[in-house]
């Protein structure tokens, strides 16, 4: 018959924290799972607090410490035309039907003279749209189409319209409206 001695995982936890006593294998066996477990866990855990559904909201070009996001309060490399509306796109380079990605935004032109601009991260789950194509702005991500017109969702997995941001034609360029 063997004897089996069994010990709640607080005397196990209560006996490795006591001063005096020398390392088992089960204490030290106890620390290194403790150790693993925390960090699988950071390593999945996600903020959630961003707008990304997956976590992963961040800025390719982030502001140097210290000074303001580019676009804010007089960010002078934000494309301004000097009266104050941000310079998105020339608007020669935007296509009837079609349209250009740029840093922040789609931008497209349904009609002749109509401009019109999105957010580029898809609604789906956060990937950036990759293409203008057929009067279609995709995702390829998960194969999502958004129409050009309006920025609603026609096909795919994307249940929500992409984000749009007013604009306006100035002179020869496509700015955001103020």
């Amino acid at each position: 018959m063997t004897d089996v001695q069994t010990r709640t995982e607080a005397e196990t936890t209560h006996q490795c924290a006591s001063t005096g006593t020398t390392s088992t294998r089960r204490c030290i066996l106890v620390g290194a799972g403790a150790l693993g477990a925390t960090a699988v866990l950071a390593a999945c855990g996600t903020d959630g607090t961003g707008t990304n559904p997956n976590g992963s909201d961040f800025d390719a070009n982030p502001a140097p410490a210290g000074s303001t996001a580019a676009g804010a309060e007089g960010g002078g490399d934000s494309g301004d035309t000097g009266g104050g509306a941000e310079v998105l796109v020339a608007a020669s380079k935007v296509t009837v039907g079609g349209g250009v990605i740029t840093d922040k935004l789609v931008v497209t032109q349904p009609t002749e003279g109509t401009f019109k601009a999105f957010s580029k991260v898809c609604t789906h789950q956060g990937c950036e749209v990759s293409e203008i194509k057929d009067g279609q702005i995709i995702c390829r991500c998960h194969n999502s189409f958004f129409s050009v017109k309006d920025g609603a969702p026609t096909s795919g997995p994307a249940q929500q319209p992409l984000a749009e941001t007013k604009v306006e034609l100035d002179g020869d360029n496509v700015v955001v409206s103020a």
